[in-house]
């Protein structure tokens, strides 16, 4: 093999170890000591378990406590969550330049292997990002679509609450984004003069409207059961496991998150991409801001509204 490929293929080694060494430490979490990952009978047993030691929630549960969750961020001040939201904005942001500079750097991948190009983006980027935002307590726009969405739904939210979370968090995601992809620019980080960048910012931009908004419905779609499944992990190592499979797949499979679009146009128009400013908002993020509040609020949190919650309720006669 080539030496770029060895290089590639002890990467991939590396992060699947990574891998294996959280669901290990996952597992020594609720058994003390001992470090035997528990049979299926075992794991079962506890996650029915209430608190205490389960190491996930179960699905009605998990429901609940992301009820709870949407209804504490529908509460929160909306200086907070343009706050929080800038963090969030700056955290996906470092998971897309994460994302070129490793992507961007493994020439002639994408033509002679391009699944394996597409899942190097995906296994090196926004996983970190959104991992970042989670554990933090950051403000996530895509994210709140389904969680103050279910709050809502479920009666723990008021409306004006849920708009107030949206704007607030889509603000403050811009602003973070923004501010990272001129720091990024202005610092020279990306090789070859961020070549990188203004292709994917040009490819991001050259699609049809309704294509566009259907990638977007996918990927929130992911994203949101990537936050929501995440939730229901009691301990870092989960959460982090769960992040990984499910942003690492959205990456690969070539869908729009508007977040993460928020940096990676931009930071391509700042590299000299031949796309405008009014064509990042009209013909991507627009469409991808749509499409990731349908896939959001109505296929998670309307979807598991359906199975656990009340529009799932018969109504009264």
């Amino acid at each position: 093999p080539q030496p770029a490929g060895r290089g590639l293929h002890r990467a991939l080694t590396i992060t699947m170890s990574l891998l294996r060494a959280l669901l290990i430490a996952a597992a020594a979490a609720t058994s003390g000591a001992r470090t035997v990952v528990p049979q299926p009978a075992a794991l079962t047993r506890l996650q029915r378990l209430r608190g205490g030691n389960a190491l996930v929630a179960t699905p009605p549960d998990g429901f609940e406590g992301a009820v709870a969750a949407g209804s504490k961020k529908a509460a929160m001040p909306a200086d907070k969550v343009f706050r929080l939201g800038v963090f969030s904005g700056v955290h996906i942001g470092f998971g897309a330049l994460l994302m070129l500079t490793v992507g961007g750097a493994c020439p002639g991948l994408a033509e002679s292997n391009p699944g394996l190009h597409k899942l190097v983006l995906g296994a090196f980027g926004l996983p970190f990002g959104l991992m970042m935002t989670l554990l933090s307590g950051a403000e996530l726009f895509t994210g709140n679509t389904a969680l103050v969405t279910m709050a809502l739904i479920e009666g723990k939210a008021t409306t004006a609450g849920l708009v107030k979370s949206w704007v607030s968090s889509y603000a403050g995601n811009l602003a973070g984004s923004l501010l990272l992809a001129g720091l990024v620019s202005a610092a020279g980080v990306l090789a070859g003069g961020g070549a990188a960048a203004a292709k994917v910012a040009v490819a991001k931009t050259s699609g049809a409207f309704l294509p566009t908004l259907l990638k977007g419905v996918l990927c929130n779609w992911l994203v949101c059961m990537a936050v929501y499944l995440a939730s229901f992990a009691k301990d870092a190592a989960g959460k982090m496991v769960i992040i990984w499979f499910i942003i690492s797949s959205f990456v690969a499979m070539g869908l729009e998150h508007s977040v993460a679009n928020m940096f990676l146009i931009p930071l391509g128009i700042l590299s000299g991409a031949d796309v405008s400013w009014k064509a990042f908002l009209l013909k991507n993020l627009l469409p991808v801001t749509l499409g990731n509040i349908v896939g959001g609020a109505a296929l998670v949190a309307g979807a598991y509204s359906f199975a656990y919650g009340k529009l799932g309720k018969p109504v009264p006669a």
